[in-house]
């Protein structure tokens, strides 16, 4: 079973994560249907970064995940027996 603090870590990452998806949703669904001297718009950035933001994103996540498999297969390699 997870403990209280674990628990609480958990939660703030669902909450994070609830706020990112609610933020970038109306970002990018809602606020193009909305006119452009409209005050909401002054809460969000420049439609060109809902596509680059994401984009590098998903390179560091790939990058990590490489390295993290690469990490993993160097250390658990055997070494060649020598006859």
């Amino acid at each position: 079973m997870a403990t209280g603090a674990d628990q609480a870590v958990g939660m703030g990452l669902v909450g994070f994560s609830l706020l990112l998806f609610t933020y970038y949703t109306i970002w990018v669904i809602i606020l193009p249907f909305v006119d452009s001297d409209h005050v909401a718009h002054q809460y969000f950035l420049q439609r060109e970064y809902s596509v680059i933001l994401p984009g590098i994103a998903a390179l560091i996540l790939l990058l990590s995940v490489g390295t993290f498999i690469g990490v993993v297969t160097w250390k658990n390699r055997k070494p060649k027996k020598v006859d």
